[in-house]
């Protein structure tokens, strides 16, 4: 019986993993066979994980993973065996080649370049400080990044000259973790060590570790919308462990975040590029189409046009929809991505660059970021607001889309920002510098022409009059419908 088990588990397995040219062992390591002796009494439990797993069906063991060789600069030697703590995606791809090059080729494996962004300036200087002190940076770091940050994104991971790693890098699972053997990511973000269940990637918890919160809230979302809802109330329908998990074949009840950005239909294969279904990227203050984003981090997936892109999210979605449903979706959901740019991103974007020459400046002459309030009113507008409300539109969150979103957008951009940049040009006009008044000039007549614009005239009782009338209208036919 437990040999039938484990010829169905190794056919599953070989389904599941896409080998290249490497032959799967017809039976355990005589180095994985002596890493047990030990590790089932040490650490049982990573023991039990690995024996419940696809690779312990298919004899991948210990050795085959954590193998190292000579010269690598985490390799230690370990009762007589060379090995490695980190399984990095390069030693993934001795057998996951495909997978690791679609990964590669992702904007998850880069997330550790974040450490340059603004994020970082504000958990390095404006939230931490340089107090935790590790062998590795001996200047300190900031622990908000070390436990914040990194822990997401990823960072580079440190080897220390007696062979351990840093403890400012290590643990890490960060998805864009730089590994001492140079290459970017971690497999383990998503495939948990030792069991890699796909069962447990494929739910949405498994991408809610950071894809969750005020400026990035996709597993809320998840949850409010109507697949959320559908997920949790049939579970048990969902088929999560099938090897094959082709939407429409295997399961029909709802979509989790991989059936939309990774996993089989019908007409697609599985791709570890979560891109490749993506249109939009909305992370930055203006959308931009996906490819050109792919293009700016030299990403071989820039040759896939954004529209492809659209028509592989399409074939997923209509799935279970019918194309009249997709395709009024996209318009209502584009809609959204261009109410917030005209009336949100582009005016925000040119009123905060012109105030920048009036705020506050280190002794260079540079604008020191986050020094005033009208730094923070803005990030949150397009970094939290301005996300929240186009992530919440593509994923058909109304909640999120509204009040966390344009509601929000709307309130801190006439209560908060709108009142700071007159702030600035009132300061700038009294300044004894005529550059400074110059400045402020200049300023007040783009706030001018920002607060005249058919998006804003409303706040000084200049509606166009025909709009006026409409709205009576339908506030009179409202009135009258519920007397």
């Amino acid at each position: 019986m437990k040999q039938t088990i484990k010829i169905v588990m190794l056919f599953l397995f070989t389904l599941s993993i896409g080998f290249s040219d490497r032959t799967i062992p017809n039976v355990l390591s005589d180095e994985t066979k002596e890493c047990m002796q030990c590790h089932k009494e040490e650490n049982a439990s990573l023991f039990q994980q690995w024996g419940a797993s696809k690779h312990y069906g298919a004899n991948v063991g210990c050795y085959e993973c954590h193998q190292a060789e000579e010269g690598d600069v985490d390799a230690f030697e370990h009762e007589d065996y060379l090995i490695s703590v980190i399984v990095s995606p390069k030693d993934c791809a001795r057998c996951h080649e495909t997978e690791v090059d679609e990964f590669l080729n992702s904007h998850h494996s880069k997330a550790g370049r974040i450490m340059g962004s603004l994020d970082n300036v504000l958990a390095e200087v404006v939230e931490g400080n340089s107090a935790f002190v590790t062998p590795g940076f001996p200047h300190g770091n900031s622990a908000a990044a070390v436990n914040g940050c990194w822990q997401c994104h990823g960072s580079q991971v440190k080897v220390l000259a007696d062979g351990s790693l840093d403890p400012a890098t290590w643990p890490n699972t960060g998805i864009g973790r730089i590994n001492p053997d140079g290459s970017e990511g971690s497999c383990t973000a998503c495939h948990q060590r030792h069991e890699f269940s796909i069962a447990q990637a494929r739910r949405p918890e498994n991408c809610g570790k950071c894809h969750l919160g005020p400026d990035h809230p996709q597993k809320e979302i998840y949850d409010e919308s109507k697949h959320g809802i559908n997920f949790y109330a049939n579970v048990d329908r969902m088929n999560l462990g099938s090897s094959k998990w082709v939407v429409g074949e295997d399961y029909s009840i709802a979509p989790t975040c991989a059936t939309c950005h990774m996993s089989a239909t019908p007409n697609q294969d599985i791709t570890h590029n979560v891109g490749l279904r993506i249109k939009w990227n909305n992370r930055p203050v203006h959308s931009k189409l996906s490819h050109e984003t792919d293009a700016k981090w030299g990403l071989e997936s820039a040759n896939v046009h954004a529209d492809i892109r659209r028509e592989n999210m399409v074939d997923v979605c209509t799935s279970c929809h019918n194309s009249n449903f997709t395709d009024n979706f996209f318009l209502q959901y584009e809609g959204l991505i261009t109410l917030y740019d005209e009336k949100f991103a582009t005016p925000g974007e040119k009123l905060y660059k012109a105030a920048l020459p009036l705020l506050r400046s280190d002794a260079d002459g540079n604008h020191i970021k986050f020094s005033e309030k009208i730094d923070f009113v803005w990030f949150e507008i397009w970094h939290h607001e301005g996300r929240r409300a186009r992530h919440g539109a593509s994923m058909m969150a109304p909640d999120y889309t509204h009040w966390h979103g344009t509601y929000e957008l709307a309130k801190n951009f006439y209560s908060e920002f709108i009142p700071e940049i007159e702030e600035i040009i009132e300061r700038g006009l009294h300044s004894d510098s005529r550059k400074d008044k110059n400045t402020a000039k200049e300023l007040q007549k783009l706030l001018d022409d920002v607060m005249a614009s058919d998006n804003h005239k409303w706040i000084d009782g200049n509606m166009n009059s025909d709009e006026k009338k409409r709205r009576k209208k339908a506030s009179d036919e409202f009135k009258a419908r519920y007397k």
